[in-house]
């Protein structure tokens, strides 16, 4: 089974940028759709991004277009989320979760998809 580690979270300030990374311990994540989801104090996890294995295929919640972007680097059995333009409203903990698929398109956008998970990073955005 496949071990995820996020990193890169930390405060910053309103219309910062962050990078957060996860990374997994297996080659064989190059198989595996990944997603980042988010969850804040008092609220249900919710959704960012989600990338496919192979060619790319990403898929954004729509408060997060444009300002966020999901990536990954299959050499190094990473995935990004690079984040632009952060708002207060985006402080969380930010998680990501992946999914072994036979399809390299497939990406899947709720947490019920997904059998793996990191342990989360702490993004804090101050205004």
């Amino acid at each position: 089974q496949v071990q995820l580690v996020e990193s890169g979270g930390g405060l910053v300030q309103t219309g910062g940028s962050l990078r957060l990374s996860c990374a997994a311990s297996e080659r064989t994540f190059s198989s595996y759709a990944v997603g980042w989801f988010r969850q804040a104090p008092g609220k249900e996890r919710e959704f960012v991004a989600a990338i496919s294995w192979s060619l790319g295929i990403r898929f954004y919640e729509d408060s997060v277009k444009g300002r966020f972007t999901i990536s990954r680097d299959n050499a190094k059995n990473t995935v990004y989320l690079e984040m632009n333009s952060l708002r207060p409203e985006d402080t969380a903990v930010y998680y990501c979760a992946a999914r072994r698929t036979a399809t390299p398109t497939s990406y899947f956008t709720h947490a019920t998809d997904y059998t793996v998970w990191g342990q989360g990073t702490q993004v804090t955005v101050s205004s």
